[in-house]
């Protein structure tokens, strides 16, 4: 039906607007809405099944989803909810999935994701032999995730229970392994440091205040994480406003983004105040609220007079630079920012033998990590041991 050509019989000529009718007057245009929006409705009606065909038709013609736009939106909706580095270590497991599917010749970019099953867990699991068993356990974990997404999207059917079954009866688990460091080359890195000036290396006039700013904050950052297990990434976000300089402690986003309590001792506190002393004058001129600004600054060139918050990259530097200037060159890469978290865990155990403490002090959400401490700080059983079989010789 023409709409168009029917409003205008319906309108008809000014001059015909009214009419009578059993004594009844009424105007044509009056009417003329309530005609009008019945016709539009009828044509809806009448064309809502050719509507849905091309709907339909048109869903048809889309290109289909291939396995590497499903491991696209699933890394975009994990980099949504996790952290930047679980982020990265699902994308390196993506990318061996990645090469596995090639091997088996399907094109991760032309193979459309209805051809996605769970038979492809076995030659993944098979081709992260040569990896680590933690790394295996992990990568397999992110491919887990990914047939999960896919599932929950419906990009295709997925018999999750076999996926779980396949990677619980085809993956190595990890074996426990105790922390490895050298405990006393980190006292000796923390008794060469708490005098800042022992680190401070002679320069012109031109960069001395940096020079010694850098030794005052790289001797707080290292006693800070030795007495605090602080994470090297949790330690470059500190502010200076998270701090409760009265108590003594600070609240963080630790990992998992879960929310704690660090405690200082009376060495790293009174050692941060010492750096931010010396900065105080770079801190009054940034123009910002002081507890907004990082508690640990950059201090070389190209951070100039701004106070720029130091990365995850400069507290591991910060860590080979100092063990090269005091251990020497062949220390290096011994020692990393964990190192130091091992060092005080260790020493709260050896302290007061409590597992539980260690673990609560060092946010340990498994008492099993804990655990594999313990044999650093058990004292009795050394002695133990050396009166049985070295007593007898006696």
């Amino acid at each position: 039906m023409d709409v168009k050509r029917f409003a205008c019989t319906v309108r008809g000529p000014l001059s015909t607007v009214k009419k009578r009718s059993g004594g009844a007057t009424w105007e044509r245009n009056s009417i003329f809405p309530l005609l009008l929006s019945i016709i539009i409705l009828i044509e809806s009606i009448d064309k809502s099944p050719d509507v849905r065909i091309m709907n339909l038709m048109d869903k048809q013609n889309e290109a289909p989803v291939t396995i590497s736009d499903a491991i696209r939106m699933y890394l975009d909706t994990v980099k949504l909810s996790r952290s930047i580095h679980t982020m990265l270590a699902y994308k390196n497991a993506l990318k061996v999935f990645r090469d596995v599917l090639v091997e088996k010749n399907l094109s991760p970019h032309n193979t459309p994701i209805e051809k996605l099953t769970e038979d492809l867990v076995s030659p993944l699991a098979g081709y992260l032999k040569t990896y680590s068993p933690t790394t295996e356990q992990m990568y397999l974990q992110a491919v887990k995730g990914f047939y999960e997404y896919v599932d929950s999207e419906r990009l295709t059917e997925i018999n999750l229970s076999r996926v779980r079954v396949l990677i619980r009866q085809r993956s190595r688990r990890p074996g426990i392994r105790l922390p490895q460091f050298p405990a006393e080359d980190i006292e000796r890195i923390l008794e060469y440091v708490d005098n800042a000036e022992n680190i401070a290396i002679p320069v012109g006039d031109e960069e001395r205040q940096n020079v010694r700013l850098r030794a005052y904050r790289d001797r707080a950052f290292l006693l800070m994480l030795a007495d605090t297990g602080l994470r090297v990434h949790e330690a470059c976000n500190l502010r200076r406003g998270d701090v409760d300089w009265n108590e003594s402690r600070a609240v963080i986003i630790g990992k998992g983004d879960k929310q704690a309590v660090v405690r200082f001792s009376t060495r790293s506190t009174k050692a941060i105040k010492d750096y931010l002393s010396l900065r105080a004058q770079l801190d009054g001129g940034s123009g910002k609220q002081l507890a907004s600004l990082p508690l640990f600054a950059r201090h070389d060139k190209g951070a100039g007079k701004k106070i720029k918050p130091i990365t995850p990259t400069t507290g591991r530097n910060i860590v080979k630079e100092r063990v090269e200037q005091i251990l020497g060159k062949e220390s290096v890469g011994k020692i990393t920012p964990h190192s130091f978290r091992h060092y005080f865990v260790t020493t709260v155990l050896r302290g007061s033998g409590n597992l539980k403490l260690a673990q609560e002090l060092a946010r340990h959400s498994n008492i099993q990590v804990t655990q594999r401490y313990a044999h650093l700080s058990d004292d009795e059983l050394d002695k133990g041991y050396h009166d049985i079989f070295e007593g007898k010789k006696k």
